[in-house]
Order: structure tokens, then sequence, then C-alpha cells
């Protein structure tokens, strides 16, 4: 017998347009999308293959979104270690919580962006690699998370001991993205080592510590980095894998990314290095945070900057799940952009840059991943005491793979 849910009275978000009307789903797949009327007899079953078991969703003028796909969050990690050096007993519980999460923000595909590497003596990323791969394992297990949860590993280049912890995550069945960071002194997002003292003043170093630290830091770079990016492209080009960039601040960044045959530059810091990025085919990935703050947290460029000089490619959240649909809901409102492609920018275009060509968008014969979203009335912007505040979409109810999950 199929599974059939029948969604009426709906403003259905599809790749070009909005439509009212209804939206059949068989089998986990998106079987038929129509006009409210059409053959809705029997309150919508007159759609279904099945009259007694066909289910029934009345969306009363709602709208319906295909369901979000990130490629780039660290929310894992942040279930995991709570706060600094406080580790999570239960690895298991974390990622649980974690998945309600994201699917709490629409998100139906989630690529969890695991730190494989460290950048500095006091971190707990090493410890962390194996506790997000033990919480993983045993999450999947149990059947019953709300999203579909991929890999990505951001890989830190000049950490000494990379190689190894890569290949201990290798063979992990769910790795689908590979990105490669610098964070040591003088390069990329820290390229003014003013930037990255100021990022680190928690650690209250002494100018003398700073120094050794920094000299540390550059003589692994020096060692380690190229020789790592390397000998990761080639396994990632073995595999065909998709590869991304990461804080490109250059033209030349970009340039060495296309060489090495990525497909993605996440969170590039410069105006200059966005559009070079777009003009380059790369799928140039910015953070929805970014947007909702008006402006990045570190001072780089600001992603409604790259969206309205249409250097944007796809968004991410980043480091907060519930940004993702908002801020493309302000792409729509401030920068020019219809609502279907602001849409594209957090489901299909994401989906597409790692050859997820199943889901995404609403059609025939996609994955029945699927958001009830209520969309304000109107948009009215106000001052208050965080900065700029506006009323925002808020998502309903959570389908993946046609099943109700939140």
């Amino acid at each position: 017998m199929s599974d059939e849910c029948c969604f009426i009275n709906a403003n259905i978000v599809l790749e070009d347009k909005v439509v009212s009307g209804h939206l059949l789903a068989r089998d986990g797949k998106i079987a038929e999308i129509g006009g409210n009327g059409a053959g809705l007899r029997n309150g919508g079953r007159g759609r279904c293959r099945s009259f007694r078991s066909c289910r029934i969703e009345d969306l009363e003028g709602d709208y319906l979104l295909p369901g979000l796909v990130e490629l780039h969050t660290d929310n894992l990690e942040k279930h995991l270690e709570p706060r600094s050096g406080v580790l999570w007993p239960s690895g298991r519980s974390a990622f649980v919580a974690h998945d309600a999460q994201v699917a709490a923000a629409g998100i139906t595909t989630v690529f969890d962006s695991i730190s494989v590497g460290q950048h500095h003596d006091e971190s707990n990323r090493q410890t962390m690699l194996g506790l997000t791969k033990g919480a993983m394992e045993e999450s999947r297990k149990t059947g019953r998370l709300r999203a579909e949860h991929r890999l990505h590993l951001r890989c830190e280049l000049s950490d000494p001991h990379l190689l190894p912890l890569f290949a201990s995550m290798a063979d992990e069945p769910e790795l689908s993205l590979v990105s490669l960071m610098d964070h040591t002194p003088g390069q990329r997002q820290f390229i003014n080592e003013k930037a990255y003292r100021a990022y680190y003043r928690k650690h209250d170093w002494s100018n003398a510590e700073f120094v050794r630290h920094l000299e540390r830091m550059n003589l692994q770079r020096e060692e380690y980095s190229q020789r790592h990016a390397e000998e990761i492209r080639i396994f990632c080009r073995e595999r065909r894998l998709p590869m991304a960039s990461h804080d490109d601040v250059t033209v030349e960044h970009v340039n060495e990314a296309v060489r090495a045959g990525m497909s993605i530059s996440e969170f590039p810091t410069t105006l200059e290095a966005a559009r070079h990025a777009s003009r380059s085919g790369l799928v140039t990935l910015m953070g929805t945070p970014n947007v909702l703050r008006g402006g990045s947290h570190s001072g780089n460029v600001s992603a409604l900057e790259v969206a309205k000089r249409r250097s944007l490619g796809a968004l991410s959240s980043d480091y907060v799940p519930a940004s993702l649909l908002p801020g493309a809901y302000i792409l729509y409102r401030k920068a020019g952009y219809s609502l279907p492609e602001a849409v594209a920018l957090v489901s299909k275009k994401p989906a597409a840059a790692v050859g997820l060509f199943d889901r995404g968008s609403i059609a025939a014969g996609k994955k029945a991943d699927l958001l009830r979203v209520s969309m304000p009335e109107k948009y009215e912007e106000r001052e208050t005491e965080a900065g700029i505040s506006m009323p925002l979409p808020e998502v309903r109810t959570v389908w993946r793979d046609g099943v109700r999950v939140l």
C-alpha cells in the first residue's frame, strides 16, 4: 500500500514562482503539484490512490517550502562542548539535541562540519573528533534522527597531526564534503595579526608569549600546510568528494581553489574574493548570521553586500541554525531577490553544490522534504538595543521523505 500525503490550501514555493494549490507526496517523493480545486474532492483524498490511508495536511494558506540544506554548521560541537573546556558526558544526547535543533530550523539535510586538527595549543578539537565520531555512530543506529546527517570535514592544514586524524574519519560512509582551512596568524581570516590577537585575547598572552606563539604557528604552517593540502586534495579527487576553500581573501586564493578543483568558496572575507569566486564558477557560500546582524562579527565583507552584487551562490547558518531561513527572507526583502530565488539559496543551490540533485526544490520526482512556514504579513524594521529587528518567517511543521518529523 502506498504511503500518501496531500498538502492542500498551500502557497507552494516552486523554483520560479509561488502558486496556490496542493501537493501530493507518495512513497517519500513529490508525485503531483496542482491548483486548489483540481480534483480535491473528499477533502483532498480525490488525488490519492488509497482513499482511506491518505493523510491530509491543510496548510490554511501557509507557505510550503522545500526542506533546507545546510552545508556548514559547527552546531554539534557546541552541544558536545557547551562551555569552553566542559565536555558533555553523553555524545548521543548531544547529537540528538543538535538534530532536534536543526530540524526545528527547517533543515532536512545537514552537513555536520567537524574540525580535523587544531590551530592553537589549548584547543579541545582533537578530543572532540573522537567524541563526534562516537556520537554520530550511536545516534545513527537509533533510526530516529529527524534530519539526514552528512559529514563535512574541516581540515586545519597546519596541524602536524592532521593526516592521521583525517584518516580516522576518511571511511565514514556519510563523508560528503571536505574543506581546507588555514587559521594561522597572518593568513586568510587572520591576515591581520592584530585581528588574530583580538580573537584569542581570552588566552591573556603576554607580549613575549604571543610572539612565541606566532613563531610556532608559522613554523608549523611552513612545514605542514602545503604537503597536507596536496595529500587531502588527492584523496578527494580519487573519491570524487566535493572540496571547499575557506576564508578566501584575495583573487589568488580563489585562483588556487579553482586550480585545485574545488567547487565552493566558504565565507570569503572580501568583496573582491567573493566576486571573483562567483565569476570563476565557484559557489560562494556566505553566513546567514552575517545577514541578520547586518554585517560580519569579525569585520569581514557583508553578506548582504555580496548578495546585492549578485555574487552570492548559497547560504549557510554557520553557528546559528535558526538563522538560515530568516537570512534568505531578508535577502528577499532587502536585496532584490524574488522569494523563489531567495529560497533556492538555502535549498536547491547548496544541494546542487555537492551533487544532491534529488532534493532542494519542489518538483515532481524530488524528495518530499517539505516545510510549512508562516510568513509575516508585512515587513517593518525597528531599532532595538541589539540592532535592527523585523518580523521573520517561522517554521511550523517539517516533513522528511513525506513523513512528519517536527
